[in-house]
């Protein structure tokens, strides 16, 4: 009884082993949860993350406010997170596991779609506006600042007036399912190279490609 009132009121342990924080990244895809989104346009950065975990051999496992898997790379420690607070809030599931892993802001790169990017285009950035991007407008609320990484996806605007949600919430069309693997390797191949050679770098070597 008093192991199980214990385990209540103890503080979860932490995923992430490394005491040093600098060593210590959160990858952040945004999208929403339920089989109704899946395959849509708006969740493309659950999508990289999933292609991630393939190639890395990790598996997401339900916690709290999202799911959540860990691997290692190059010496660095890499807690990946999709939220499960659907694309509005956001912030809340960020903020709670870079607190409880104590993982510096610059260490946190958030994914997410960009409809004023064409299809496939992928852009870094270390500040910025939310672009009008749901996900990113709570994030900054929540943080209380701009200035964070976030890796954009152009996911085009092929959309005619008055059909915004509609294109965004759509799936993929069959040329984009063509083109998609390609792109998420080089979306991937970006995650790695944001946690082993920073942001800089990754910018000059990744943008507009």
């Amino acid at each position: 009884m008093f192991q199980f009132i214990k385990t209540l009121f103890s503080t979860p342990k932490s995923l992430l082993e490394d005491t040093d924080i600098m060593k210590k990244f959160l990858i952040v895809g945004l999208g929403n949860i339920g089989s109704e989104y899946e395959e849509t346009r708006h969740n493309i950065g659950f999508k990289i993350l999933d292609y991630l975990s393939e190639q890395e051999g990790f598996v997401f496992e339900s916690a709290k406010l999202g799911t959540v898997a860990t691997f290692k790379h190059k010496g660095k420690s890499i807690l990946c997170l999709k939220p499960s607070t659907y694309m509005n809030l956001s912030g809340k599931a960020l903020k709670y596991w870079m607190e409880k892993e104590k993982i510096p802001l610059e260490n946190i790169l958030v994914i997410t779609d960009d409809l004023n990017l064409p299809f496939g285009t992928i852009r870094l950035k270390s500040k910025g506006s939310d672009g009008g991007h749901n996900g990113l407008k709570d994030i900054q609320t929540v943080l209380q600042t701009s200035k964070y990484n976030r890796f954009r996806f152009g996911v085009g605007s092929e959309f005619s007036k008055g059909k915004q949600v509609d294109y965004v919430l759509g799936k993929w069309n069959a040329d984009e399912v063509e083109q998609l693997k390609e792109r998420l390797q080089q979306s991937t191949n970006l995650v790695r190279s944001f946690v082993f050679s920073g942001i800089k770098n990754t910018m000059n070597q990744f943008n507009g490609t």
